[in-house]
């Protein structure tokens, strides 16, 4: 293996022209796509190769989308998914009907699904919960005690109250505070990313985690397999264990159509020694801390952990990371002291939100903010394409006085969601829901922020993939100090931003609303 250090920018283990699409296509992974198109090729051949038997084919599309749809209706997939799916299936009955079919049984997913099932149930008592904590806040808010209960419901979540809270507003703020947390460590690191990206950013983490390594201490990656199609090479956890790192992909890419490819692993998780954790919206890639410009300025927030409420992003990390091994271990890492701080306030919640299973709770959490909001919630996140629910939540806090307020990108990095957040602006609107884009570039921060008493801080954007499809997680705060500096960034943030009013709609480029207009219908398949 051959690894080039720089004093600057750290580590780089990738040659130049070896990540990326051109490099994808002439490795292992571009044959892997090639079967992938070779086995919808012979499905669409099969299809046609029949069109002789018109008349008994169309009988049988008829019967086959007449019990697809009562299946449909039946079903348990959430109403604006139904009318997207029912289109699909007036427009094209055999391959919308078999499609939808294919989803529902989860073929190719069943295995990962019972595993992380597992994973999760037996882990449910893996840290108990205080239950001087749980009556503190019952006593303090027992609104936040009742979301409290839902949260745990879907796993190990806990309440913790001895947590200190650092709220930084820019990828370069969390950046600097990163590297000597990483330089203290001692036992273990564990990192848990949507995106790793090879320059300065992930070249100065990868250098400390070398050195680590070499040291002794227990390094873990984990990434998710789509990095393979953009930024990384097939090889890559093998160049990592090279330097002592362990390193796992997340659903990689295989030759086989399954359902998998659309759960992935969104979280962006990094813990230390099982005192110090950090989560948000940034991954490891040097547009997160504007090094390199793609879409203007980059706005993205995070926050750091210190204390007791870590164990629980150190149980989430190993839930996922011990799916494919025969001995799961988690005592060691969840029982290293966690030195809490003495003055900490406020109570935080931890959580995952998992896509195989029917509790939406990163929607759900959302929601009760909103529903439970007296004066304001504000928000930013890089996406909007809702369902009916959620819509309805923001619209009805609005209704009942609340000020809700959305900051969204000005500079997109994605034409369709872009133009499919255009659809919901005039009901918003309508109702009084305050909208904004940020002018100098992206918004990819994830932050509700309620009454300067709650916040949430995580991975979850405003969007079916993150409600449905992905797995995610978060902190949900209550009483903590940072909160306050979370609104403030806000409003900071605001000055940057232009309104969106029922006038600046219409003078919206029609390239953006016939996009939003025509996608609209598919977009829960998005």
């Amino acid at each position: 293996m051959e690894t080039h250090e720089n004093e600057s920018t750290g580590i780089t283990l990738l040659q130049r022209g070896r990540k990326g699409l051109l490099r994808a296509l002439f490795s292992r992974l571009g044959i892997i796509v090639l079967l992938l198109l070779l086995q919808i090729a012979v499905i669409l051949l099969l299809f046609y190769s029949f069109a002789e038997y018109a008349p008994h084919i169309y009988t049988a599309t008829t019967i086959l989308a007449a019990a697809v749809v009562l299946y449909l209706i039946n079903s348990g997939v959430d109403p604006t998914g139904k009318v997207t799916w029912l289109i699909v299936i007036t427009l094209i009955p055999v391959f919308g009907g078999l499609l939808l079919l294919y989803t529902q049984l989860d073929v190719g997913h069943r295995t990962v699904k019972s595993m992380v099932s597992h994973a999760i149930d037996s882990t449910r008592d893996a840290i108990p919960q205080d239950p001087k904590v749980l009556e503190n806040l019952a006593a303090e808010n027992p609104d936040a005690a009742a979301l409290a209960h839902y949260i745990s419901r879907s796993g190990c979540y806990p309440v913790y109250d001895s947590t200190d809270v650092t709220y930084f507003p820019l990828g370069e703020d969390m950046f600097e505070a990163l590297l000597p947390q990483l330089e203290r460590a001692e036992r273990f690191i564990f990192l848990e990313y949507f995106i790793i990206d090879e320059g300065l950013m992930w070249g100065r983490v990868l250098d400390i985690l070398a050195k680590k390594a070499r040291a002794g201490v227990d390094v873990r990656v984990m990434y998710d397999g789509t990095c393979e199609f953009s930024t990384l090479s097939r090889d890559y956890p093998k160049l990592l264990r090279g330097l002592g790192i362990q390193c796992k992909v997340f659903s990689p890419a295989t030759p086989f159509l399954s359902t998998h490819y659309n759960y992935r692993d969104h979280r962006k998780i990094l813990v230390i020694d099982g005192h110090t954790a950090f989560t948000g919206g940034i991954n490891m890639a040097d547009e997160y801390i504007n090094r390199i410009e793609k879409h203007g300025h980059w706005k993205d927030t995070a926050i750091l952990l210190q204390g007791e409420a870590v164990r629980s992003f150190t149980l989430m990390f190993l839930q996922l990371w011990n799916l494919f091994e025969k001995e799961p271990v988690y005592e060691p890492f969840l029982s290293c002291p966690t030195y809490p701080p003495r003055q900490a306030k406020g109570f935080v919640i931890p959580y995952a939100d998992c896509p195989l299973d029917r509790d939406k709770v990163g929607e759900r959490v959302y929601m009760d903010i909103l529903n439970r909001a007296r004066h304001y919630v504000h928000i930013m996140s890089p996406y909007l394409i809702l369902d009916g629910e959620m819509e309805t939540a923001l619209k009805f806090a609005a209704e009942r006085g609340v000020d809700v307020a959305l900051i969204l990108p000005g500079i997109p990095d994605k034409k369709i969601p872009f133009a499919l957040a255009l659809t919901h602006y005039a009901s918003l609107l309508e109702s009084g829901v305050r909208l904004y884009e940020y002018t100098p570039g992206f918004v990819h921060a994830k932050v509700f922020v309620s009454d300067d008493s709650k916040a949430v801080v995580g991975t979850i954007n405003m969007d079916y993939r993150s409600f449905y499809h992905h797995f995610e997680c978060a902190a949900y705060l209550y009483g903590t100090p940072c909160i306050l500096a979370i609104e403030r960034d806000f409003q900071d943030t605001l000055q940057k931003c232009r309104p969106v009013t029922r006038e600046t709609l219409k003078n919206e480029s029609a390239k953006r609303k016939l996009t939003g207009f025509l996608c609209k219908t598919v977009a829960p398949l998005m």
